[in-house]
């Protein structure tokens, strides 16, 4: 049974008029009563505050998150706007991917990652039965409805440099030289032997021969 722990819900009076759909997200692995990686998140949550807000403060969530348990693996969601709105925690347990269904979605911006996800949910309903999509923009490979991309050439792992979203684990892997950077357009992926999806709760998640259904 899922586990759903609300020990934090600070709501603010602002004049900043946030609405529903501009609320923003982190999601944060917590293993063993440890934050996984906070130094990528505070970098993004921090970085969107100020896009948005022009707050010159900067939030460490490592004042903010109180792990639920010292055992087992928790998803942490930070939901905040200039400051932090609410940190939910529950149970986590890792989904299993082999099947890609590609959409085409050339209009579609998902620069920042905010809480409401309709976009991406309305393109999810395309899967045909698929495990996720593949979203598809202009002809190049961006991300899955949950996750940033790399392909395997029997060298080097290779990530798009057309996400919708710079995720935390895709910054972390670049920062450490584990993966580089290149266009990959939707035709050339079947030179790549095996995929990998990028986040916070996967971390590097390695596909062998992953099925990819194309649109059309």
């Amino acid at each position: 049974m899922l586990l759903l722990y609300h020990i934090l819900t600070l709501f603010i009076t602002s004049t900043t008029n946030m609405s529903n759909q501009q609320f923003l997200l982190e999601t944060i692995k917590i293993i063993n009563g440890i934050p996984q990686h906070l130094e990528f998140h505070n970098q993004r949550l921090n970085y969107t505050r100020q896009h948005f807000n022009s707050q010159s403060n900067t939030i460490d969530l490592k004042q903010f998150i109180v792990a639920p348990s010292t055992n087992g693996i928790y998803k942490c969601r930070v939901i905040y706007s200039n400051t932090i709105e609410d940190i939910q925690y529950s149970s986590y347990t890792d989904r299993q991917f082999k099947t890609f269904q590609t959409v085409i979605a050339n209009d579609i911006n998902y620069q920042f990652k905010y809480l409401n996800r309709d976009a991406l949910n309305q393109l999810q309903a395309g899967a045909r039965g698929a495990d996720d999509i593949l979203i598809i923009k202009n002809g190049f490979i961006t991300d899955t409805s949950i996750a940033n991309l790399a392909f395997y050439d029997d060298k080097k792992w290779i990530t798009p440099t057309t996400p919708l979203l710079e995720g935390t684990t895709r910054a972390r892997l670049l920062k450490q030289k584990k993966i580089i950077a290149a266009p990959i357009r939707l035709e050339n992926i079947k030179k790549y032997s095996k995929m990998a999806l990028m986040n916070a709760l996967l971390g590097f998640y390695i596909i062998k021969q992953p099925i990819i259904n194309k649109t059309g």
